[in-house]
């Protein structure tokens, strides 16, 4: 029996690779990605079964689930949440509407798509739900407001979700990855330039730190590791029969839970300005 598993945000980087890891250990995967040209793409790179989902557009969100369930026969294992991206910026500089865009990408349409197949779930009676977070879901980083509060919601949500279900056989899990080696930062830059008005902030000198180290190539970090990082804790959260609520990957992550457990407020708060824009 394979079992199916609908991936979101396939188009690069921890999505990606998960459809490829996970389609070599047998799993039916259905990769998903929010622009219909990576459909191809996707297909060309050798995953079997992709489908088009936008996050943000819940007429979207449905076509896609039921295109999935097509390919599945209506059955569906797991739902790994990983479809997100970055917008960079002051608080003060995000106008409400670049926020809400954030939400609905990153909180709204993860939400919608897993109250859908929750209701599967639990009329097949069974089922994994795994939530891609953030270390930036666990401390705060400036300049990284709107991403930090969709990651934070999204924490709180999963958190609930895991106590609602505790009497059901439906497990849920948050992988909260560090850096990793992704079109992350290239995402970033667009959102950052195409959103906030730099050049009439306070923070100006900021943003160009900021364009700076966005615009590098390659890993900005000696800790920074692969994709492939976040999927070995996706398999655990996946073919462990007790998987665990939260799977740290990269030592910053580590670090900040750390520091978050035993550092006063002031002093977490003098290492996480230490980041930078």
């Amino acid at each position: 029996m394979q079992y199916a598993v609908l991936i979101t945000g396939c188009s690069s980087g921890i999505g990606l690779e998960a459809a490829k890891m996970l389609q070599d250990r047998n799993f039916l995967v259905v990769a998903s990605c929010r622009k219909k040209e990576d459909v191809g793409v996707l297909k060309e790179q050798g995953i079997k079964h992709v489908v088009q989902l936008d996050l943000a557009d819940s007429t979207s969100i449905q076509q896609g689930l039921e295109e999935t369930l097509a390919i599945t026969q209506g059955k569906l294992f797991a739902l790994f949440n990983n479809g997100a991206y970055g917008q960079p910026g002051a608080v003060e500089d995000l106008p409400v509407e670049v926020l809400r865009t954030q939400f609905e990408s990153n909180f709204f349409g993860t939400h919608e798509l897993t109250t859908k197949v929750l209701k599967l779930m639990l009329t097949q009676g069974y089922g994994r739900i795994v939530n891609n977070s953030s270390v930036l879901g666990l401390v705060a980083a400036p300049f990284r407001g709107a991403y930090n509060a969709s990651k934070f919601a999204l924490e709180g949500l999963t958190d609930t979700l895991r106590l609602e279900l505790s009497d059901t056989p439906i497990k849920v899990s948050l992988i909260e990855p560090g850096p990793i080696e992704s079109r992350f930062r290239v995402n970033a830059l667009v959102a950052l330039k195409e959103n906030i008005d730099m050049e009439n902030s306070r923070h100006k000198k900021g943003y160009e730190e900021a364009v700076a180290r966005l615009s590098k190539e390659g890993a900005t970090s000696s800790q920074t590791l692969s994709a492939s990082a976040v999927v070995s804790k996706l398999i655990h959260a996946l073919e462990s029969s007790r998987p665990k609520a939260r799977y740290y990957v990269t030592l910053p992550t580590y670090g900040a839970v750390l520091m978050r457990r035993v550092l006063p407020t002031c002093l977490l708060d003098w290492v996480m300005r230490r980041q930078g824009a």
